[in-house]
C-alpha cells in the first residue's frame, strides 16, 4: 500500500478526496442515520473530527457524486436527487457577548443566503431568517431542506467563565435553534454536534425532538479512528512504531461500543514518529484546571468516577458536575455500563496514558509558582526510580512539599488530610506515565498506591500525624501483607511508608524496605 499525504487539520471532505489523502470512510455511519431518522445531536470532544463528519453529510446531500467513488455510500445514494444544505458553524473565532453572536448569526445566514441564490426579508433577525430561508429553500428547489449545525455550543463554552454573558448567549442561541423544529415541513435532515450536552431545557426547549446518539453503541466509533483503521487505512505509517505503545498512549476513547483514537493525536504520531500529548497541548482550558483546583478534586479519585447517565447529559452554566465537563471534553471516557431496567450507571476512566499523565502534570504545575523546576523535579523521579536512590527519593519529595506556596496551603483546608498527600505522590508518577494503580485492593485491605516500573513494584501507604512520626505506615503494608500479591512475580518489591505532618505539611517519615519475591525470574510481563 503507497503511502498518502496526511490530512492534519482538514476538516472539508473535498480537499481530502480530491488531494489524495487518507481518509477513513465514515460513510456507513451517514447513510444509517439518514435512513433512520431525521433530527440528531452529536456531543463529542475537541479534535476528534465532527467538522469533516458535518461536511461530509453535506456534500453528500448536495449529491457530489465524484467525491464518493470508492467509498461505501456510492453504491446506495441516488445521486439524481440533490437536497438544499443549510450550515451554520460556529467554529471560527470567540464570541464575546450578545452583541457579537447576533452579528456571527447573521454573517453565517448571508453566507449561505449567497450560496444558495436566496435573500432574507428581514436579514438583521437571525432566528427569522434562519426560518424564512429554509422555507424558500424549499419552495426554490421543490427538496426539503438539510439543516447542519456545527459547534453549536463553541459561543457559550467560551464564556464559562463568565456565566452572566453565557445565559445571555445560550438564549440567543435558543431563539435561533427553535426555528429548526418551527420548519419541520420542510426539512428532510438536521444534525448538530458540539462538545457539550446541554439539557434539552436549558438550550433545545424549543428543539427537544433530537435524538443524542453520544452514547450509543452503534456510533461510538462515528468519529476518530478504530484499530482496524490504523492497521488498515494507516499500514504504510506503522513501520517503526511500538504498537502496542502506540495503543496505550492513544487509544481508548469509548462511548459504549468500539474505543477509538482521536484523528489529531493519530495523524500528528504518524507524521513526528514520537509520542507526544499532541491533543492535550492544543488546548486543555484553563477553567477545567481551575474548577478541579477550586472544588478540591484529588486526582486519583479520577480513576474510578461514576455516574448516571442523567449527569453525564446535564451541562449547565454555573452548575457543571466535575464527572459530566470530564467527560464531555474528553478527559474522561466510559470504561463500562451497568443497566438496571431503565436507569444506566456508568464507570469513567482516563482515556489512555497522554490524558492521565498531561492532566496530572497540569494539575502539577498549578501548585509550583514555576513551571521550569517542576519539569526538572519530575525528571528527576524517573532517575531516582532507575537507580532506586530512596534517600535522594525522599529528598524529592520533601522538596517538592516545601515549594508549594503557603498562601495555597492557607487557603486550601484539604492540605491537612491524608488525601492530599496522597494525590500528590500519585500525581507525580501519574505526570511520568507510569502504571499506577490507586487504592489497590487485597485480602489484606486497601493499599494506598502501588507502582510498577522497571521490573520493580513499589507500594506506597500514607499516614498524616500530627507533628512527629509514628511508623505507622510501614508497619501497616507489612501487617496486611500488602505484598504477597506480587511475590509470585518474582520481581524486586519495596515498601515505602511515607508520613506527613499535618502541622508542618511536610514530609516527616520516609521508610523503606524491600522484601524478595518467592521466585527468582521477574517477568517483564505487563510493565511498561
Amino acid at each position: 500500500m503507497s503511502r498518502k499525504k496526511l490530512p492534519i487539520g482538514i476538516q472539508t471532505f473535498r480537499e481530502i478526496r480530491e488531494e489524495d489523502f487518507y481518509y477513513v470512510d465514515k460513510t456507513t455511519y451517514a447513510r444509517q442515520l439518514i435512513e433512520q431518522g431525521k433530527y440528531y445531536f452529536l456531543s463529542r470532544p475537541r479534535r476528534f473530527g465532527k467538522s469533516l463528519f458535518i461536511d461530509t453529510l453535506a456534500e453528500l446531500f448536495e449529491s457530489n457524486e465524484p467525491l464518493f467513488r470508492g467509498l461505501h455510500v456510492h453504491d446506495h445514494w441516488d445521486w439524481q436527487v440533490r437536497h438544499p444544505v443549510i450550515r451554520l458553524s460556529f467554529g471560527g473565532g470567540v464570541v464575546r457577548d450578545r452583541i457579537e453572536l447576533e452579528r456571527n448569526m447573521i454573517n453565517i445566514l448571508v453566507a449561505n443566503q449567497e450560496r444558495l441564490g436566496l435573500t432574507c426579508s428581514s436579514p438583521s433577525d437571525p432566528a427569522g431568517c434562519l426560518a424564512e430561508l429554509i422555507r424558500h429553500a424549499h419552495a426554490a428547489t421543490g427538496r426539503r431542506v438539510v439543516v447542519l449545525v456545527d459547534e453549536y455550543d463553541k459561543p457559550i463554552l467560551d464564556n464559562l467563565s463568565r456565566p452572566a454573558v453565557a445565559m445571555e448567549i445560550r438564549d440567543g442561541l435558543r431563539n435561533l435553534y427553535s426555528m429548526i423544529k418551527d420548519s419541520d415541513a420542510h426539512i428532510r435532515f438536521t444534525m448538530l454536534t458540539g462538545v457539550s450536552r446541554f439539557s434539552k431545557v436549558s438550550l433545545f426547549s424549543g428543539l427537544n425532538n433530537l435524538e443524542d446518539i453520544t452514547v450509543n453503541a452503534r456510533y461510538s466509533a462515528i468519529c476518530g479512528y478504530t484499530e482496524s483503521d490504523l492497521d488498515t487505512v494507516f499500514a504504510p505509517e506503522l513501520e517503526g512504531l511500538d504498537r502496542e505503545q502506540v495503543r496505550q498512549w492513544y487509544n481508548g476513547y469509548n462511548w459504549t461500543g468500539d474505543a477509538v483514537y482521536n484523528p489529531f493525536d493519530a495523524l500528528l504520531l504518524f507524521r513526528n514518529r514520537e509520542m507526544r500529548p499532541y491533543w492535550f497541548e492544543t488546548g486543555t482550558p484553563t477553567f477545567l484546571v481551575d474548577l478541579l483546583m477550586e472544588r478540591h478534586v484529588l486526582s486519583p479519585s479520577l480513576e474510578r468516577l461514576s455516574a448516571p447517565e442523567s449527569l453525564l447529559s446535564v451541562f449547565e452554566i454555573g452548575d457543571i458536575s466535575i464527572e459530566a465537563l470530564m467527560f464531555q471534553t474528553g478527559y474522561l471516557t466510559i470504561e463500562s455500563v451497568r443497566r438496571i431496567g431503565g436507569f444506566a450507571q456508568y464507570r469513567l476512566r482516563y482515556p489512555n496514558l497522554e490524558v492521565r499523565s498531561s492532566l496530572n502534570g497540569a494539575l502539577l504545575q498549578r501548585l509550583r509558582p514555576n513551571p521550569a523546576e517542576y519539569a526538572g523535579q519530575i525528571t528527576q523521579l524517573h532517575d531516582l526510580l532507575m537507580a532506586n536512590d530512596f534517600t535522594g527519593l525522599e529528598a524529592l519529595f520533601t522538596s517538592f512539599f516545601a515549594g508549594i506556596p503557603a498562601d495555597w496551603l492557607r487557603r486550601n483546608p484539604i492540605a491537612r488530610y491524608e488525601g492530599y498527600y496522597a494525590s500528590v505522590f500519585y500525581a507525580c508518577f501519574a505526570a511520568l506515565g507510569l502504571d499506577i494503580v490507586p487504592e489497590e485492593s487485597s485480602a489484606g485491605g486497601r493499599l494506598d498506591m502501588a507502582v510498577r516500573f522497571n521490573r520493580q513494584v513499589y507500594l506506597f501507604e500514607f499516614k498524616v500525624v500530627e507533628l512527629e512520626p509514628e511508623g505507622t505506615a510501614l508497619a501497616q503494608i507489612k501487617d496486611k501483607g500488602y505484598a504477597d500479591k506480587y511475590r509470585v512475580r518474582g520481581c524486586p518489591i519495596h515498601l515505602i511508608g511515607v508520613e506527613f505532618s499535618r502541622e508542618s505539611r511536610s514530609v516527616v517519615r520516609f521508610e523503606v524496605e524491600t522484601v524478595a519475591p518467592r521466585t527468582g525470574h521477574c517477568s517483564s510481563a505487563g510493565f511498561p
